[in-house]
């Protein structure tokens, strides 16, 4: 606005970055598809509205990326494989769209674990490869939205949207120490032309370098869509008292047993990070979430079912094309009966009714993000991939309740440990009230006096 900077030349940095970035050692791997003259394009239509006084919203001239797993004109919708998008797309998903509307830059698509299928983000094969965490370039950014964790946290872009169905945009923020929103699962933010993977624990969001940021972001994205009838019936998204100055008359719910299953360096941070938020004005209850274990079994049913309805086909047509991590997956999701899926779908509704009750007493509920921070890269994974449930289930440990009942999640970077590795914080609310998240969050982002900058780290603005 001041006019210092126009969207043309932020873009032009942001070229550079994208030619750089791929050939240091080892590549960045963030982007997997970007196109120069598109980029261009967008931005000098901005730096054109720019001139005239006539942006479209407040995120005219931001550079955006998204998850592979979106349809991007003219980008290949691949989804993290090699056989699929053999065609450029001709039409955006609705996500890709508003965000076009808004004015935003579009600077390419971004990584992925193949097929949203894992909570690392490695992917081996030869369009994608793996992304590196900019905090520690031999770790993992956490998947499956794993390009737009890496993208936020090494500046390429201030947003990237993402998706997630356990933990897909909230374990790699959390594990690349920036900001990540799951809306409610039932459509907040339109799904539409994104591969249908998992229709029942799937919710869309930003993943961004701030709390404000996905404020705005969100307030862009969220509203019913015609083409993604889930979320047909929502109530209005709403931003109302976001700003207050304080969290008083808030009550903030933790399990402590539940809390307290993670390392001990995330627990000291989380356990201070949440007085914290009491000194704010919060009073912090104790609560009980029932039936935890049974939880985390049937959103892996659920999830792993509906995966290997869909992608059924593929498991049969292009088996030797997959990663063999997600040939495991999708074998163990073929044990599973409808007997299982049905089951797993009363403990949803079980579980959904806890959590009316919880939510009738308190506004949210807080949890560590993940119960470890950023797994090591081996020599071997860059050649065959990685396989390690033990690893998965504590990424994933705080993540399925809210996939599984469809509640929003937001998680908050508040420290980092004796590695250097960043620990996140995650606050859950009741379904459709994202205005509280982001109220509590803003807070909590007050509590890390410190951001470290990423060893991997471009200033697009420089």
């Amino acid at each position: 606005r001041s006019g210092k900077l126009t969207p043309s030349q932020v873009a032009k940095n942001i070229i550079a970055v994208l030619e750089d970035c791929d050939k240091s050692t080892p590549p960045l791997r963030a982007i997997v598809q970007w196109d120069r003259e598109q980029i261009m394009l967008m931005a000098e239509a901005s730096t054109t509205r720019y001139k005239n006084k006539c942006t479209l919203s407040h995120l005219d001239g931001i550079p955006v990326c998204l998850k592979e797993e979106f349809k991007v004109v003219p980008y290949h919708h691949r989804v993290g494989t090699e056989y699929l998008g053999t065609e450029p797309e001709t039409e955006d998903a609705t996500v890709a769209k508003k965000l076009r509307e808004a004015g935003a830059i579009i600077i390419g698509v971004s990584n992925m674990h193949e097929l949203g299928t894992g909570t690392t983000g490695c992917n081996p094969n030869g369009y994608h490869k793996i992304p590196r965490n900019p905090y520690k370039p031999n770790h993992y950014t956490g998947g499956s939205s794993s390009g737009s964790a890496a993208a936020v946290a090494a500046g390429l872009c201030p947003v990237a949207i993402g998706t997630d169905g356990g933990g897909s945009v909230r374990i790699p923020a959390s594990f690349c120490g920036v900001v990540g929103l799951k809306g409610s699962t039932f459509g907040r933010i339109s799904s539409h032309g994104c591969l249908p993977l998992s229709y029942s624990t799937v919710g869309v969001g930003p993943i961004c370098t701030s709390v404000a940021d996905a404020a705005i972001v969100y307030s862009v994205l969220a509203e019913p869509d015609p083409l993604c009838p889930y979320g047909l019936k929502q109530p209005k998204a709403t931003l109302s008292n976001m700003c207050a100055p304080d969290l008083r008359g808030l009550k903030l719910g933790v399990d402590w047993t539940f809390f307290k299953a993670c390392d001990a360096e995330i627990l000291s941070i989380c356990e201070k990070a949440v007085e914290f938020l009491r000194s704010q004005g919060a009073s912090v209850v104790e609560v009980f979430l029932p039936e935890m274990e049974e939880v985390r079994v049937a959103h892996g049913i659920s999830i792993l079912s509906e995966m290997r309805d869909f992608l059924q086909p593929d498991f049969n047509k292009h088996f030797q094309q997959l990663n063999l991590e997600t040939r495991i997956s999708l074998a163990v999701a073929c044990q599973f009966t409808a007997l299982d899926y049905i089951t797993a779908n009363r403990q949803r509704t079980r579980s959904m009714g806890f959590l009316r009750e919880i939510f009738s007493t308190v506004n949210c509920i807080l949890t560590p993000a993940t119960a470890s921070t950023a797994p090591r890269i081996h020599d071997s994974d860059l050649v065959t991939g990685f396989s390690d449930f033990s690893l998965t289930v504590r990424a994933m440990r705080f993540m399925q309740l809210g996939n599984f009942t469809g509640i929003p999640g937001l998680v908050v970077p508040v420290g980092y440990s004796a590695a250097g590795l960043p620990i996140n914080l995650q606050v859950m609310t009741k379904w459709w009230d994202e205005a509280t998240l982001l109220r509590v969050g803003l807070k909590l982002e007050q509590f890390r006096h410190q951001t470290k900058k990423p060893s991997v780290y471009y200033d697009i603005l420089a």
